[in-house]
């Protein structure tokens, strides 16, 4: 079984996941995933309660995915977890049952394709200190939107669903003016919205559990399952 949910921020939303907020757990075991829209927050500074966290999201009967947000320590992420193969793609193994899907990558869960792709702008950044709250690197690199053409292109531009933080232009624009378009934003919009084919675009970063239409839809505290 797969579950999908929006933003988590270890620690303010992460409760969402508890036995008494998502009951289904008890049902599951490792073999069975929650898929986390970015914004996940476990790999942030390296504290204690950073630590606790993880450890009670490990002891959880499932496996945990994540996509990384503009709110995480991407820094760490490269110098400290090191990039394996999981299920058809790259994939940083945080704990035994907690990882981050890297960038541009095809995933084969449960014989279903997602396609993933983190990363996001941060709006507040003008709230937020360059490389100890936000980091340069929330947006992806030349090479990480090649490897997302290069894995589409091996798949011939067809998976069951997409992964993402942040939405497309034209359906953020529809969720809220507050936020701008950026070339993450735009490469979504022109480069793999009109190009992929795909059931579901499931995304976070908004803050708003929202069906933008049939395909588009924006998960924050909701927990739903994808058949």
């Amino acid at each position: 079984m797969i579950y999908i949910t929006g933003d988590t921020h270890i620690p303010i939303d992460i409760r969402k996941l508890s036995s008494a907020n998502f009951p289904k757990q008890k049902e599951l075991t490792k073999s069975d995933y929650v898929i986390v829209c970015g914004d996940f927050g476990g790999i942030w500074d390296g504290s204690n309660e950073e630590r606790y966290w993880l450890k009670w999201l490990e002891s959880k009967n499932f496996t945990t995915l994540f996509v990384d947000g503009n709110h995480e320590n991407h820094v760490m992420l490269v110098e400290q977890y090191k990039a394996e193969e999981y299920c058809g793609g790259k994939a940083h193994r945080i704990m035994p049952s907690i990882y981050h899907l890297m960038r541009g990558a095809v995933f084969i869960l449960d014989g279903k394709k997602f396609f993933a792709m983190g990363g996001a702008s941060s709006h507040d950044k003008i709230y937020r200190k360059e490389n100890k709250s936000w980091w340069p690197q929330e947006l992806p690199s030349e090479d990480e939107y090649q490897s997302a053409f290069n894995s589409l292109d091996t798949h011939n531009w067809m998976v069951d669903y997409i992964i993402t933080h942040c939405a497309p232009d034209s359906i953020q624009d529809k969720l809220s003016s507050y936020y701008e378009h950026d070339k993450l934003t735009s490469f979504f919009e022109y480069s793999i919205k009109p190009n992929c084919s795909y059931r579901k675009w499931f995304f976070g970063h908004y803050h708003t559990d929202t069906a933008v239409d049939n395909k588009h839809i924006c998960l924050y505290q909701n927990i739903i399952e994808i058949s």
